[in-house]
């Protein structure tokens, strides 16, 4: 029959973890893709309005060359009634042309003969009017756009004309709104980094809510572009200055910081269980000290009473006439109860490690227990021809090795070997624990040390327990299976340091 005490608490703590873990992580999850699918549904919104609103800006550029031109006909018309009207002669009606004359009153325009002498000029400042030769309007005159009008006789007049004031109001203003176009494409409410670049994909045009040393640097912008173009298709806008663009965009700073936010929750979580965990194991263990304390203080205690009462009746059969084998092998049992009353009275304190050569200590201990276990079970010690001397106590090391050579002989049912082995290495010292029992199953070998597995019937499961404490936390060494093998046998191994400290 085999015992194990496992904690359930301990699985229904991680069941717990694991559950809360899993909603956390879909409820955040499913958080998040809707608010992409929302940020997405923006970004759509937002380039569509864009793209109307290019389509706009291209109609009311076409609309204002087309009133350019418009004036441009305008001047001319009025330059050829002027020209009509100084070639008319006394006698002819020329009501119709001073009605186109006085009509036009918006468009600048200077009508001035083949030699620069300027014939007329309305819609203009009065320092122009009053000048005689266009040659006076010095580099103002780039201002102005010019018509040739030729005439009978091979001569002509030159029309100097420019837009008009209400032109010129519609043109800055339609300016300012082609100056902003990218400010608003770029600066978005959703702030999502944008890059909008030429037809080539690669000059970049303009640029948002992205790092000036990004966009300064040409290899970090190409990787740029390319990520983005891998997490969205670039919404393509045809504009007058640049012809056909692309714009790129990426999901939001507060969207990705959105997408970590679960696994922070999980590692701050994971931290708590964590602490949790390690808390309620130093309580069980503490808890468990103390019942060890106090367990093997009051088994010490216990012992005194009918150890010394043991040793008086010794005492007394060495006087009586009996075979003096007996008491002699009564006082061999009688001091080793002293021995295992010692061990139990150390358990809790702080035991006084002495520079010991273990050699003896092992050489003398299994020689006892040879006489005292099954005849059909040898125990050999391969005992090194030098001391080996390390920081011991000598009855809590003792207590190890009867531990492990009970527990061999116990896999061995009564029959098979035993074999200790020493091994040195510079600052350590191997004690091996060979037997020819049925051997631990890999799945049950760190279980064997856990308080309560035991795999016999009237077992209690504390043996190897108490042996890896005494060799763990009181001799800083360690003490595991070395190797095991069904049906063949098992090595226990204990590492201890020639030096503490």
């Amino acid at each position: 029959m085999k015992r194990s005490r496992s904690p359930i608490w301990k699985w229904l703590l991680f069941a717990s973890a694991v559950a809360i873990f899993t909603v956390i992580l879909v409820y955040s999850n499913k958080l998040i893709m809707k608010i992409a699918q929302e940020e997405r549904q923006r970004m759509e919104i937002w380039a569509g309005a864009i793209t109307y609103k290019t389509q706009i800006i291209n109609e009311t550029e076409r609309f204002f060359d087309s009133i350019r031109i418009e004036e441009g006909n305008q001047a001319a018309i009025f330059a050829k009634v002027v020209k009509k009207v100084a070639e008319a002669s006394l006698d002819e009606d020329i009501t119709f042309y001073q009605d186109i004359i006085s009509a036009n009153k918006t468009v600048p325009t200077i009508i001035a003969s083949r030699t620069g002498n300027i014939d007329a000029a309305v819609n203009l400042p009065d320092s122009i009017k009053s000048m005689r030769n266009i040659r006076e309007l010095g580099p103002s005159i780039k201002e102005f756009d010019s018509l040739k009008l030729s005439y009978y006789h091979s001569d002509y007049v030159m029309v100097y004309y420019k837009n008009s004031h209400i032109y010129g109001d519609f043109r800055e203003m339609i300016d300012n709104l082609l100056e902003s176009f990218f400010e608003e494409t770029v600066i978005n409410s959703a702030s999502v980094p944008v890059i909008i670049t030429d037809s080539t994909q690669i000059n970049v045009i303009a640029a948002g809510n992205i790092d000036s040393s990004t966009i300064e640097a040409p290899f970090k912008v190409n990787a740029r572009l390319e990520k983005m173009r891998e997490e969205n298709d670039p919404i393509i806008l045809n504009w007058l200055d640049h012809g056909k663009c692309y714009v790129f965009y990426e999901e939001s700073e507060v969207l990705k910081q959105l997408r970590l936010f679960p696994y922070i929750q999980y590692g701050i979580i994971f931290v708590f269980v964590l602490i949790a965990y390690l808390l309620l194991s130093v309580s069980r263990r503490s808890a468990e000290n103390l019942v060890w304390v106090g367990m093997s203080k009051e088994t010490a205690h216990q012992l005194g009473t009918p150890i010394s009462s043991l040793m008086a009746w010794t005492e007394l059969l060495k006087e009586m006439p009996v075979d003096q084998s007996i008491p002699e092998e009564i006082g061999k049992d009688v001091h080793r109860l002293e021995t295992i009353a010692q061990r139990f009275s150390k358990i809790g304190s702080v035991p006084v490690l002495e520079d010991t050569d273990i050699v003896p200590v092992i050489e003398g201990f299994t020689n006892y227990l040879q006489t005292r276990i099954s005849s059909m079970v040898r125990i050999h010690f391969d005992k090194p021809d030098h001391p080996i001397t390390l920081p011991l106590n000598r009855q809590l090391f003792e207590w190890v090795i009867e531990n492990l050579c009970k527990n061999s002989a116990d896999a061995m049912e009564g029959k098979g070997s035993i074999t200790i082995t020493i091994t040195e290495e510079k600052t350590r010292v191997y004690i091996d624990v060979t037997d020819t029992g049925k051997g631990i199953p890999q799945k049950l070998q760190k279980r064997i040390f856990s308080p309560g597995y035991t795999s016999k019937n009237r077992g209690w499961g504390l043996g190897l327990t108490l042996a890896k404490r005494i060799i763990n936390n009181y001799h800083r060494g360690k003490l595991f299976v070395k190797s095991s093998v069904v049906g063949q046998g098992t090595t226990m191994r204990i590492q201890l340091n020639t030096k503490i400290g």
